[in-house]
């Protein structure tokens, strides 16, 4: 199975044409396709294109990606599968630095814990968007250690992601989209997450109808079975510090998945690529470098 992914890239032509013959490259997932604002990234993006050729694309299901319509299509093996066509297409053969925000980051931990990349992936900076297996793990050691705060920690991180469990509902997360959140969703981000630019985007409908999919596919089967997921890359966890979502708890023990592990924190709300552009591409530039 495979799927039509829309790319941006560059437009400036040195960028574009003669970056990639001497220089890094960071592919970027456009992260949750529910929430994330096209401008985000593009703000990042802003920061990084002079140094290095930065390739970013619509997850599918959102955008201008194709939206297949069965929820089984959004599973973890094909969402790694469309970021290895990706790479394939625009840097074959090339080793690269991989990037990622929210849904963006979830679904490229399976490629960089699986082996899918084997050997390309240099480095990788996940933001605000952890592994479902090392949370289910996660979960089942809080669960049992409840003397040691576990469940506190675990109610709190269930609360955090109510919505998750929301989007398992059949028909009603995309009947309230649909019938007007999707029209009050960027004075939300505006009013709660900093976002001061955030607008109402073309695709933003489409994208909370099909973005459901990938909660439904993923969340329940990977937290009730997880399976040991290994890192095969060196890895940075950004954590905005005012998350309202992701808690900095996740990343406890981390490093039993990842081996050395860089954790930087930043003062901001989950959407860190959005409202702190260049200090996510100062800290993504730095471990880069440090791993060229």
């Amino acid at each position: 199975m495979c799927t039509v992914n829309f790319l941006w890239l560059p437009s400036d032509p040195t960028v574009g044409q003669w970056r990639p013959c001497q220089s890094d490259c960071l592919p970027l997932s456009r992260g949750d396709a529910i929430f994330f604002q096209m401008a985000g990234f593009a703000g990042f993006a802003g920061q990084t294109k002079k140094d290095y050729l930065v390739i970013r694309y619509d997850v599918r299901g959102a955008g201008r990606s194709d939206k297949p319509a069965r929820t089984s299509a959004y599973r973890m093996k094909w969402l790694a599968q469309d970021l290895k066509a990706v790479a394939n297409a625009v840097i074959p053969d090339r080793s690269f630095h991989l990037v990622a925000h929210d849904w963006g980051s979830i679904q490229s931990w399976e490629t960089v814990t699986t082996g899918a990349l084997d050997g390309r992936i240099r480095s990788y900076t996940a933001i605000s968007g952890p592994c479902l297996d090392h949370v289910g793990y996660w979960l089942r050691d809080q669960i049992m250690a409840p003397g040691s705060g576990g469940t506190t920690k675990v109610l709190k991180q269930l609360a955090s992601s109510w919505y998750v469990f929301m989007f398992q509902l059949p028909v009603l997360p995309e009947t309230l989209w649909k019938a007007g959140l999707d029209r009050l969703w960027p004075g939300y981000l505006r009013k709660h997450e900093q976002i001061a630019d955030a607008q109402f985007s073309e695709y933003q409908k489409a994208d909370g109808r099909y973005g459901v999919k990938l909660y439904r596919a993923n969340f329940i089967r990977k937290l009730l079975r997880p399976e040991p997921r290994l890192a095969g890359c060196p890895v940075q966890v950004i954590i905005p510090t005012r998350d309202a979502y992701v808690g900095r708890q996740l990343t406890e023990n981390l490093a039993r998945w990842t081996g050395k592990l860089t954790l930087q924190e930043l003062d901001t709300t989950h959407w860190a690529p959005i409202t702190e552009p260049a200090a996510v591409s100062r800290s993504v530039r730095e471990f880069v470098e440090a791993h060229r």
